[in-house]
């Protein structure tokens, strides 16, 4: 027979519900009850493009005009309807002055020097599949931002966006596998442990050549000093 700490130990974590979802008792944060992860970070871009391009003063066509997005696209996007491409999302986080890791940020969340696993936004691209986490703690005025990135074998992605009018910088460490990096006319082949470092300001396209998913870490930091966080 069992005594009661081993009871203890065998008995199934229970949820915690909270305002913004559900908490088991090990701390992990849950979707809420009836919307899917894929919902919550469109509806979180939504958010974003939306207060970022009221902060600009953009309208619809002027922010359609400056990226090259479709003034229907940008709708959509604004109102969680569609599920945007990288490409698509790249344009947009240039004419607003944020990196692409910007747009998945919670502009709700409470500042906090501590992003815990479970709370760190990902999201997923739908057109080549890769699939990235913000690392980076939400809120909080800082010149660097990091990104962790998981790319499917033959996976290609290709930003179309060049100079922007605040200078941003990437430094691309690859942890697992294999990345081919196009920065304007150059080429380069990283393989595990090799990191390089580029600035934003010609088209980038990454490839992944091989037979296996590819793992890396972005650094991304701002010339204007602390990344713009909030609108």
């Amino acid at each position: 027979m069992r005594d009661s700490g081993e009871r203890r130990q065998h008995r199934r974590a229970r949820p915690i519900r909270t305002p913004g979802g559900r908490r088991d008792e090990d701390g992990r944060t849950a979707a809420p009850e009836g919307r899917s992860p894929a919902r919550d970070i469109n509806q979180r871009i939504a958010d974003r493009v939306r207060e970022l391009r009221g902060a600009s003063g953009q309208s619809l066509e002027a922010l359609a005009q400056q990226s090259g997005v479709s003034r229907s696209m940008i709708s959509l996007i604004e109102r969680g309807e569609s599920s945007a491409t990288a490409v698509v999302l790249e344009k947009l986080a240039a004419s607003l002055g944020v990196s692409l890791a910007g747009l998945f940020e919670d502009p709700q969340a409470p500042p906090s020097p501590l992003a815990r696993r479970p709370a760190q936004p990902q999201w997923r691209d739908p057109a080549s599949g890769y699939l990235r986490r913000n690392l980076s703690p939400p809120g909080i005025p800082s010149p660097l931002q990091l990104v962790e990135v998981e790319f499917p074998a033959g996976a290609r992605v290709a930003y179309e966006t060049g100079a922007r009018e605040t200078p941003l910088h990437e430094q691309v460490w690859v942890l697992e596998g294999c990345i081919e990096l196009s920065v304007g006319d150059e080429r380069f082949r990283l393989e595990a442990g090799d990191c390089l470092a580029l600035q934003l300001d010609r088209p980038t396209a990454f490839h992944n050549p091989g037979r296996r998913r590819a793992r890396y870490l972005v650094a991304i930091a701002s010339d204007a000093g602390a990344l713009r966080r909030r609108p």
